[in-house]
């Protein structure tokens, strides 16, 4: 359990427990039986750990992720959308297996197509209006480069999903599965017009996922005025004294909360402020000094 002040300097109690048949247990102002979804909404939070080299070299699905993360909080329809479209998609791809004709998938796809052009647009819009703090924050802390980040939909932009869908078909069904859509949607980043994997020591795409996930805590507040919250697990991971440093300003400046992990005492004395507590965990006692 825990308290959360809001913006207005409201305390709400919360709280999250994992029972042992897997089940979550979430309570919100005292009131159990609410979703993930609705704790995640009160709290936004950002992680940054070791493996998140994921979000610039490993498949598209964490960058949707990342998209996704913003539209949420910015966008109040797009979670039920999404979610409608991904148990329709399920279903055209059970069809596709069966159909002997594209009229028997003519009804679904008509509002697989709506719900696919809204979910694009709120994601292009959101890149759009977050893509120039993000490559602000890019050129801090790489600032010998130059970062571009570009919103790729999942399909041809210059045709409407329903007829993709359909032109489609007989390809779709040979696969067994519809083959573009959002569920293809990227976001595609070029460092000097290069991809991102390609050019990058790991210190500097550690640096590089840093700020873009400050970046979207920043147009969050901007946007909502919701303040994020910031988990980094080994800090200094990756990063000599001068580049930690140079995260280290960026996130106080944010103003946000901020919890830190480190095996050395040293690695984070530069996020220490006047309002910052050190504990010290040692065979699962916790220790503030």
């Amino acid at each position: 359990m825990a308290v959360f002040l809001n913006s207005d300097q409201f305390e709400l109690p919360i709280g999250i427990n994992k029972q042992r048949d897997g089940t979550t247990e979430v309570k919100i102002g005292g009131q159990s039986g609410q979703k993930l979804a609705q704790l995640a909404q009160v709290l936004p939070l950002q992680l940054i750990h070791p493996e998140g080299f994921d979000l610039l070299t490993d498949g598209p699905k964490h960058r949707r992720a990342f998209i996704d993360w913003g539209v949420f909080h910015t966008e109040n329809a797009f979670f039920d959308a999404w979610g409608r479209f991904k148990r329709l998609n399920k279903q055209r791809n059970a069809l596709l297996k069966t159909a002997r004709s594209y009229r028997e998938l003519s009804y679904w796809d008509q509002e697989m197509a709506r719900l696919a052009e809204n979910i694009s647009q709120w994601r292009a819009l959101y890149i759009e209006q977050m893509s120039a703090k993000a490559e602000q924050l890019c050129k801090l802390f790489l600032p010998e480069f130059d970062i571009q980040l570009k919103y790729y939909r999942g399909w041809d932009k210059d045709t409407p999903y329903q007829e993709i869908l359909e032109k489609n078909f007989e390809r779709d069904q040979s696969l067994g599965y519809t083959f573009s859509g959002p569920n293809k949607a990227d976001l595609r980043i070029k460092v000097n017009a290069t991809p991102v994997e390609d050019v990058l020591s790991r210190g500097q795409l550690k640096l590089m996922v840093c700020a873009l996930r400050v970046a979207q805590g920043q147009h969050l507040t901007e946007m909502t005025g919701k303040q994020c919250i910031y988990l980094i697990d080994d800090f200094a991971s990756e990063l000599d004294s001068q580049r930690r440093k140079r995260l280290a300003d960026c996130l106080k400046e944010t103003g946000a909360q901020v919890f830190v992990s480190s095996i050395t005492e040293s690695h984070i004395a530069d996020m220490r402020g006047e309002n910052g507590k050190m504990f010290h965990v040692e065979h699962g006692t916790i220790e503030q000094r």
